[in-house]
């Protein structure tokens, strides 16, 4: 693996441990020498995420709708920050330039990216796995949901389990990595 994509919020939620988490987060991936692919916004959990992995001297790829730039203060010191027309092309771009897919705390845009990544695996489009990462709980009851979807008969066992859901997040690096058939990085 040599690129993850990274969703999570432009907001910085109420708690400081959700910060702390995606700089963590930021700082973990740029260590393993993965590429950063997320939004490209300087605000909230996604400027913290890369604004720690640009400080471990990792690369990260900024991917931003023209509409959202200002909105949500496009990040002008990444390795690189694409700006496209539309939702539906960043999620494409982002899909393109990554091996493996994790989800952070979010709100509505964050599901959105998580599902339309998740489906495009079951629907056969590409093998690329997916985490979500249960910190403190965040999706306890998304989670819930799902494992119902599954025994309601509108999800089937396999696609439920393709993707991987864990509550730290070097653990679930791991398992990405493994899951993208390549050994983490030393």
């Amino acid at each position: 693996m040599r690129s993850i994509c990274v969703f999570c919020g432009s907001n910085p939620g109420h708690r400081p441990e959700y910060m702390d988490l995606a700089r963590e987060t930021g700082r973990l991936i740029a260590e393993r020498q993965l590429t950063l692919v997320y939004g490209g916004g300087k605000v909230g959990l996604m400027g913290a995420l890369a604004d720690s992995a640009l400080a471990a001297g990792g690369r990260v790829v900024g991917i931003i709708p023209q509409m959202l730039l200002e909105r949500e203060a496009g990040h002008r010191g990444l390795t690189d920050l694409r700006v496209v027309s539309t939702l539906s092309e960043r999620k494409f771009q982002m899909g393109v330039m990554s091996d493996a897919f994790l989800t952070l705390p979010g709100g509505i845009g964050t599901m959105d990216e998580l599902f339309e990544a998740w489906s495009w695996a079951q629907l056969g489009l590409h093998k690329k796995p997916s985490g979500l990462l249960n910190f403190r709980g965040y999706y306890d009851h998304l989670v819930q949901y799902l494992d119902l979807a599954v025994s309601e008969g509108f999800q089937q066992a396999q696609h439920r389990a393709a993707l991987l859901v864990g509550t730290e997040v070097g653990p679930l690096l791991d398992q990405l990595q493994a899951a993208a058939k390549i050994a983490p990085a030393a």
